[in-house]
């Protein structure tokens, strides 16, 4: 295997706002429920837009994401502090979409207004469901009307390129409600739905109450049922299933989350924000106060950093590009990492195919829906 590196030019820019309101009882991201340090941690953002100016040399700039966290914690002026900062030391002209996640209890009509007059563009907003007995369950700050009213409102400020993320198979929600929750997103029109399936990670508040017994374990076969009639019910509303979790209406990609899974290099801002450029990739500590002392007191980016070896680039390819509608691209494997390895990836992936849960078209590898069901395992399983 040669492990060539391939060239990309197009380069995205990721801001992990480590702060929210209160923990929902699934989430392992890094983030503090307190935000007495966010002032320092602007400050120590624009610090290392700084410090990291030349990790994307040569790339053109394409994407910003304000992720985290909770970024519409922050004020439109701190947001722009933040914007300021990267125009200082990133080219704009080729920007396409800037993205803010945010709550629906932050979208206020002021909020929205002032939003107006940023560079952001397109708003991801966390929905994750339309009934309040599965918010609650979740433990997320705001409830089923203001998840509707945050879209409309974005909307009608002029706001409308949106996507919403919602979350299926929580034990809360029967198959009825989770159809409904379909509905009520396609019937806001918007152009974008993120949806994961709920899953139990360790240290989490959900994995503490399943452990002593007071929630209940998804249930691994309502998960794919439901999974199954999300990709039903949305294609046939005329959404595009072009990742494994995102569906969008024709042209209305995420076009950062895009470039993540065709291999293109990002540079990621913030305590706990990764970084990646195909040769290498690096990942900031996921503490806040060690976080600011590197870079407010001592001036350095405390991160840790892993090259890529031939093996890993393969492994990531693959394991990036199956997920999505394209699949991998078996002429590009054969080019970047010679024909031998196309050749084993062939035959190893038999296995697959006469399961129907991959179907080689035009020279490429594209999972069905079943086999989307079971992507990180056949990955692992072709991986080098």
């Amino acid at each position: 295997m040669s492990g060539i590196k391939y060239l990309c030019s197009m380069a995205g820019i990721y801001l992990h706002i480590p702060f929210c309101k209160q923990a929902c009882n699934y989430c392992n991201f890094h983030f503090s429920t307190s935000l007495r340090l966010k002032a320092e941690m602007i400050d120590a953002l624009g610090k290392e837009i700084a410090l990291q100016r030349h990790y994307l040399e040569g790339q053109t700039i394409e994407t910003i994401y304000f992720g985290g966290g909770t970024p519409s914690l922050l004020s439109a002026t701190e947001l722009m502090q933040l914007w300021e900062k990267l125009e200082n030391y990133f080219p704009q002209q080729d920007l396409k979409e800037i993205t803010l996640e945010a709550n629906p209890d932050d979208l206020s009509p002021a909020y929205l207004r002032a939003l107006k007059n940023t560079p952001v563009n397109r708003l991801s907003i966390g929905i994750q469901s339309f009934h309040d007995k599965d918010l609650r369950y979740m433990n997320r700050a705001h409830n089923a009307a203001e998840a509707d009213y945050a879209v409309k409102a974005a909307q009608d400020t002029g706001l409308d390129n949106i996507s919403i993320d919602l979350i299926y198979g929580t034990p809360t929600m029967t198959d009825k409600e989770w159809l409904e929750n379909i509905a009520a997103a396609v019937t806001l029109q918007v152009y974008h739905i993120s949806s994961y399936a709920l899953t139990v990670e360790p240290r989490t508040a959900l994995a503490h109450a399943i452990a002593k017994g007071s929630s209940r374990e998804p249930d691994n076969s309502q998960t794919a049922a439901q999974f199954e009639q999300l990709v039903e019910r949305l294609g046939a509303a005329g959404y595009e299933h072009y990742e494994i979790s995102n569906f969008a209406l024709p042209g209305k990609y995420a076009v950062h989350n895009t470039n993540y899974w065709k291999g293109r290099h990002y540079l990621g801002l913030g305590p706990s924000a990764h970084s990646f450029n195909t040769g290498s990739r690096q990942w900031n500590i996921a503490n806040n106060t060690t976080y600011l002392k590197s870079i407010l007191t001592e001036g350095k980016v405390p991160f840790e950093k892993e090259v890529l070896t031939p093996e890993d680039q393969f492994n990531e390819y693959l394991m990036t590009s199956l997920r999505t509608m394209w699949g991998a691209d078996l002429d590009h494997i054969a080019s970047v990492f010679g024909a031998d390895a196309r050749t084993r990836l062939l035959a190893e992936s038999e296995t697959f195919t006469d399961k129907g849960w991959m179907q080689i078209e035009e020279g490429k590898m594209i999972l069905t829906t079943a086999g989307k069901l079971f992507a990180d395992r056949i990955a692992s399983d072709l991986f080098r």
